[in-house]
């Protein structure tokens, strides 16, 4: 990995649960995010993969401090966004992006086009002029494939791609280095989903971006990540650089995820072993003891419901949080 951008460490996002009456009372916490660690390289794009609920949006909200953190700490280009009060967050905050999920739904359906790539240069003070910034909106249209003029048009008018397109271009209206892209294709048609993933590629070549690219289809996050964090019940699990990934899975939450994935080749794909986890995926509300993951574990041994495994090496840029490969306990799994 090249030198780190943005190093999350031990992030929590806790959402308080108050019991009925007169005066709530605090009761419980929902555990969306509990504990992540991981780091992002300049230039680098970091998939974040995972079943829906286990807490992806929730961290790429906080890292950009969308959602405050309830712990842990969030540093960008060596500066901890925690420590930061308002007036110099939204100084910084001109470095960092976020692209919705739902193009439908992240553009307001009463502003122009052009009213709505402009707002972020209105808001930081980045043109001087109406005529300028008019301009530097239809430079950004161009950027993404899209023509100057329609920034007189409004989001009705235009495709699901096309409204993902304005979304990236409102992203980049304040020359970000580090975007958080929350499942920017998994709204959209499967044909308009490469286009998309395409532009994003050809953007970090030419700009210099940095990702973390979140979303649930596997084989899209292989093809587009340098690396991979997989999150399970708000915890990263493995991270690994996308090949050793998908070669050589080290959990076996990751080795189910992958079996699920098929292949393109019915001969291989015939003599594939699936993994079906049994059970449902407890609640935040109430985590297990133990390994977050060994109630649907099919390699769960003895330490596996007692205690929570840390997130070790086990070779050159790969890290699991699994019992199974902590060489103390290699002998207790055999047995």
């Amino acid at each position: 990995m090249s030198e780190p951008l943005l190093e999350v460490s031990d992030l929590q996002v806790y959402f308080p649960v108050y019991g009925k009456g007169l005066v709530p009372r605090h009761i419980n916490d929902v555990k969306a995010v509990d504990g992540v660690t991981f780091q992002v390289g300049r230039g680098e794009t970091l998939g974040l993969v995972g079943e829906s609920g286990c807490g992806k949006t929730t961290t790429g909200l906080a890292v950009l401090r969308l959602i405050e953190p309830t712990g842990g700490s969030v540093v960008f280009d060596g500066v901890d966004l925690s420590t930061l009060d308002k007036r110099d967050l939204r100084l910084l905050r001109k470095r960092m992006a976020l692209i919705f999920q739902d193009p439908y739904a992240s553009l307001d359906p009463r502003m122009s086009i052009g009213a709505i790539v402009g707002e972020p240069l209105e808001i930081h003070r980045l043109t001087q002029t109406r005529a300028d910034r008019d301009d530097r909106v239809g430079e950004l249209l161009e950027l993404v494939g899209l023509s100057p003029d329609y920034r007189n048009r409004y989001p009705h008018e235009f495709s699901g791609g096309q409204r993902q397109r304005v979304g990236i271009a409102r992203a980049l209206a304040t020359e970000p280095d580090f975007i958080v892209c929350d499942e920017p294709i998994a709204a959209l048609d499967v044909s308009i989903q490469a286009g998309i993933m395409n532009l994003l590629e050809d953007l970090q070549d030419e700009l210099g971006l940095t990702y973390i690219f979140i979303a649930h289809d596997l084989s899209a996050v292989q093809h587009f990540s340098d690396r991979i964090a997989v999150m399970y019940l708000g915890r990263v699990v493995e991270v690994a650089d996308r090949v050793a990934l998908y070669e050589t899975p080290q959990h076996p939450y990751t080795a189910a995820l992958l079996s699920a994935v098929p292949v393109p080749n019915p001969a291989v794909q015939r003599t594939r072993q699936r993994i079906i986890l049994e059970g449902d995926v407890p609640s935040p509300l109430n985590p297990p003891s133990g390994c977050s993951f060994h109630q649907r574990c099919p390699k769960a041994f003895e330490p596996c419901p007692h205690v929570d495994p840390a997130l070790r090496t086990t070779k050159r840029d790969h890290d699991v949080a699994c019992h199974l490969h902590d060489p103390a306990l290699s002998g207790a799994a055999g047995a």
